[in-house]
């Protein structure tokens, strides 16, 4: 992967003006269960968290750091390929992930350096103003040579919805268009995978439904919203999927 970078990038006027997104996972539970039951049912091609555990579970021998892993979906996918995680996450619902559980922030790690064979970032980075600061930690805490491995949607994630949905288009703090520069600061690159493809398919009004509430809109919202599509329905989804190690 080419990682030189042009004097004049256009990325990088957007990488600073991006902004974390809302965390709202303590006060609005419902919002997060619904977008992990909308992906549970409607996803043609699968969660990465699965396709994560069997790599990491394949190609590290250690201990395995799952930052910002909420309620444990990656740690559950990891234990049944025989392997542990330790969940850290800020959030209240970290108390129902697999033990052990550690609730404390991504930028500032309650861990010895040098601790972990491989870290894990799916689906969290966005909610940090400075993600980089957690890429710091999860540097330190990573063996020499360990993986690191992070993933985030684009900008432009689910255009089928851009009419409706909270700030589509705009650039956030870790997107798809940015992510890989921003780890290549912190993480050597070894692979980039980019997806772009209808990938959930939504077969009634009360699918769409609960998509728009796991995306952001309140429950009346998205119900008002959803009598707006014919269905059966089919969602585009950008992102990428980033692994790297330790130099």
């Amino acid at each position: 992967m080419d990682q030189s970078r042009e004097p004049a990038n256009p990325e990088r006027q957007a990488r600073s003006e991006g902004k974390a997104l809302a965390a709202d996972f303590d006060h609005d539970p419902e919002r997060f269960a619904a977008n992990q039951l909308a992906t549970q049912d409607f996803s043609m091609i699968g969660d990465v968290h699965d396709r994560v555990a069997e790599r990491l579970a394949k190609f590290t021998a250690g201990p395995i750091l799952d930052l910002g892993g909420g309620n444990g979906t990656l740690a559950k996918s990891l234990a049944r390929q025989g392997r542990d995680a330790i969940v850290v996450d800020r959030a209240d619902y970290v108390r129902g992930a697999p033990r052990p559980a550690v609730q404390a922030d991504a930028t500032r790690l309650p861990f010895r350096a040098e601790c972990f064979a491989a870290v894990a970032a799916l689906w969290m980075l966005y909610y940090l103003d400075n993600p980089g600061l957690a890429l710091a930690e999860a540097s330190r805490v990573l063996r020499p040579e360990g993986i690191f491995v992070a993933c985030t949607s684009s900008r432009y994630n689910d255009p089928e919805f851009a009419s409706v949905l909270p700030g589509s288009g705009e650039p956030f703090s870790f997107d798809a268009e940015t992510a890989p520069e921003i780890i290549s600061e912190h993480f050597k690159i070894t692979e980039v995978i980019k997806w772009d493809t209808p990938a959930v398919r939504l077969p009634d009004e009360a699918a769409v439904a609960l998509f728009l509430r796991g995306r952001g809109l309140c429950t009346e919202d998205a119900s008002l919203q959803a009598a707006r599509w014919n269905t059966p329905l089919s969602v585009t989804k950008r992102g990428c999927l980033i692994w790297a190690c330790r130099p």
